[in-house]
């Protein structure tokens, strides 16, 4: 069916939209329902029982034969395993964000000066994380450091689930800005007035610019890079990975080394090849973590 038909159109907007928000909302208040713990690993094992028999794990599977050439097929097998098992326990984490407070129980903080440096440093500021872990754990960035912050997201199509979603992050402290124009013009203006912005920096951008990741071009969204370059905003690391159920640690890391050649597409290029290196590292270290099923490379 022609996605841009108004006939598809209209059947989402009245009909499929509807019918998946309500099922979305049936699983929200089911895992609600239960403890913290008990749904995590739920959500994980039930997902691990089912994810590696849909089509996405065709994706998965040849991102991971290219990314790791020299994994057994066995291995391959395991790491989609456990990417589901993973995806399931952050989806029934999300009605539970809230019981997850930085510095308590579930997240532990470490490298919270390097993070504290760009706050007091009196100019604007970059924070970059990927989907790895439970990635909306990264939305308590701002608390830890006790400062504003823009985060920019990818707004789910449908409306509905949305809703569900900026419920959870209902504790999230500073502004959420949806990808696109408009968010792009509040993160601009917010930078120039000294403001910090996060972003998740793994996903595939079709106008991006190529840079390498794990091998082979990806293209990649240059935009972190631009504002750094143009604000002159140090550049923060900071890595979510799951320890054992619903327990994380969250590392911030020293503020990339920015060194400027006075051509403008060679520096951003420069920036972004260091921040896909620095993804690739963290991905490796944990591959079972990230969201193989992106189409994050040219066919």
């Amino acid at each position: 069916m022609d996605k841009n038909s108004k006939f598809y159109q209209m059947r989402q907007k009245y009909i499929s939209h509807p019918l998946q928000g309500f099922g979305a909302y049936l699983i929200y208040w089911l895992f609600a329902a239960m403890p913290v713990d008990m749904a995590s690993n739920f959500g994980g094992w039930i997902l691990r029982k089912i994810g590696t028999r849909l089509g996405q794990s065709k994706k998965a599977r040849n991102n991971l034969r290219r990314a790791f050439p020299e994994k057994s097929a066995e291995e391959i097998e395991e790491i989609i395993a456990g990417m589901w098992e993973h995806l399931g326990r952050s989806a029934a984490e999300i009605p539970h964000l809230h019981k997850m407070q930085p510095g308590g129980p579930r997240i532990e903080i470490i490298g919270a000066e390097h993070g504290l440096a760009s706050k007091d440093d009196g100019k604007a500021g970059l924070f970059f994380t990927g989907h790895i872990g439970n990635w909306e754990v990264s939305m308590c960035i701002a608390s830890v450091l006790d400062m504003d912050m823009m985060s920019v997201y990818r707004a789910p199509d449908n409306p509905w689930v949305d809703g569900l979603f900026m419920r959870a992050r209902k504790t999230f402290r500073g502004q959420l800005v949806k990808k696109g124009p408009d968010g792009a013009r509040k993160l601009t203006r917010f930078m120039k007035e000294g403001g910090h912005a996060c972003m998740l920096v793994d996903q595939k951008m079709s106008d991006g610019i190529a840079v390498p990741f794990f091998g082979r071009d990806a293209m990649t969204a240059p935009a972190l890079a631009q504002f750094a370059l143009k604000y002159d905003a140090p550049i923060i690391p900071v890595r979510v990975e799951r320890l054992e159920g619903a327990h994380f640690r969250m590392t911030f890391y020293p503020a990339l080394n920015i060194e400027k050649t006075g051509d403008r597409r060679t520096d951003i290029a420069n920036i972004m090849t260091d921040v896909n290196a620095t993804m690739e590292s963290w991905i490796r270290e944990r591959p079972e973590q990230w969201l193989w099923v992106h189409r994050r490379w040219p066919n």
